[in-house]
């Protein structure tokens, strides 16, 4: 019989795979805190984008506080490696232990240099190998330099302009040749020998469907509960396979079949889901964290229809740049656009939208988060501007807080802010 479940129930198993059903933490974060977030998400998109923190940095963030990023610099910088670079869901972090699977499912072919002359691009490959066999890890500005390579690479590589140089290293990357050993603070790729970062075999999985299995059951224990759709998507693996695969996981006993009442599509649920009782959780969620990945499981789960207007005309966006959700127990309650103005020490919040129906402690559950937020980013105040119906009753919060004290010694910014009692900004 199939279980049935509410729509409530579907959302607590859900942020309760994701880690956000429960308060944070209250002492200080370990290593090892973050280390179990990261196993519990299976993987942490990377995007370029720093106006507020690098997206990979927020995830831990939104369920642990306040935390010292250089935990996970050296989760990927020194082995025994936590975790390593490659494609998944888009460019991420991933678990080592799925890298020989993503290898034979990731097909980014479009990235690198596939459609370079084979000659020009087989001794490119050479050439950059036997640099890196004799060389400590090097970005593709240093390997350009070091292989006397002078080009104009022009406009024409997808708006990119990327030489030869880092097209072939793409390439390389994306075949599982090469790794990414860590990243420059301009967020460049410092590039060496895979056998270096990663610690068995790098040859892809053999097997294409115990393969699949593996990446399903990470995705389906990450989502808690969800859809074929939604589990292929997590690591961007093909529908059709990963419909396959749901169906071999569920004989085998992985997932179960349930209904949720409302959905019309059918629905899964890993056997070692749980729903809590309630949902404590508060946090402000990165544009790329992954409990939003899937955007029609967000809207379906939560009534939260959400696109990220980044590359949308600035007269054109409904709600600005670069918009967190704000979730607060078991709904979204709102969303602001945010930015880290590092030069001034503020965070300022462009605009502050609540959904339908956001409950009456949104505002001032809101400014605790954005409080806790410009802590760990060493920012010494908080600036609401009049943009949402949510604006007025947040900088009305955010003026009533008490003085905090900003903390020195700063692990983003690397800078050492003087200790002082900051009152928030009127």
């Amino acid at each position: 019989m199939t279980a049935s479940l509410s729509l409530s129930q579907a959302r607590r198993m859900a942020l309760a795979a994701q880690g956000l059903a429960k308060a944070r933490p209250t002492g200080p974060v370990t290593r090892r805190a973050v280390g179990r977030t990261f196993a519990q998400l299976q993987l942490v998109q990377i995007d370029s984008v720093n106006v507020l923190a690098r997206s990979h940095y927020l995830p831990f963030f939104s369920r642990l506080g306040s935390y010292d990023p250089a935990i996970l610099q050296a989760m990927a910088g020194r082995p025994p490696r936590k975790m390593m670079e490659y494609w998944a869901h888009e460019a991420s972090f991933i678990r080592p232990e799925h890298f020989r699977d993503l290898l034979l499912w990731q097909k980014r072919v479009w990235v690198g240099a596939h459609r370079m002359d084979p000659a020009i691009r087989g001794d490119m490959e050479a050439r950059i190998m036997a640099v890196l066999a004799g060389s400590r890890p090097m970005t593709a500005a240093e390997l350009t330099a070091t292989l006397g390579h002078d080009e104009d690479p022009g406009r024409d590589n997808w708006g990119w302009n990327w030489n030869v140089v880092k097209r072939v290293l793409e390439h390389l990357f994306e075949e599982g040749r090469i790794s990414a050993a860590s990243r420059t603070t301009q967020f460049e790729r410092r590039y060496t020998l895979t056998s270096r970062v990663y610690p068995g075999d790098p040859a892809p999985s053999t097997d294409l469907e115990e393969s699949m299995d593996r990446l399903i059951e990470a995705a389906a224990r990450a989502h808690g509960i969800g859809t074929v759709r939604c589990f292929a998507d997590y690591f961007r693996t093909p529908v059709k396979a990963g419909a396959a695969s749901v169906q071999r996981l569920v004989e085998a006993g992985r997932l179960e079949k349930v209904s949720v009442r409302g959905w019309a599509r059918d629905t899964y649920r890993h056997v070692e889901a749980r729903v809590p009782r309630k949902a404590e959780g508060r946090a402000l969620l990165s544009p790329f964290d992954s409990l939003v990945f899937e955007r029609r499981r967000l809207e379906e789960l939560f009534g939260f229809h959400y696109r990220i207007e980044i590359y949308t005309p600035a007269a054109k966006r409904r709600f600005g740049y670069y918009v967190l959700p704000f979730l607060l127990r078991e709904e979204m309650v709102a969303r602001v656009d945010l930015k880290a103005d590092r030069a001034t020490g503020r965070l300022l919040v462009r605009s502050a939208f609540g959904e339908p129906g956001a409950p009456a402690d949104t505002a001032v559950e809101l400014s605790a988060e954005l409080n806790l937020m410009a802590e760990w980013l060493g920012l010494q105040d908080i600036v609401v501007e009049p943009v949402g119906d949510l604006a007025a009753g947040l900088a009305e919060a955010v003026s009533a807080r008490p003085s905090r004290l900003v903390s020195a010694d700063n692990p983003l910014t690397g800078k050492t802010d003087n200790v002082a009692l900051v009152s928030p900004v009127d």
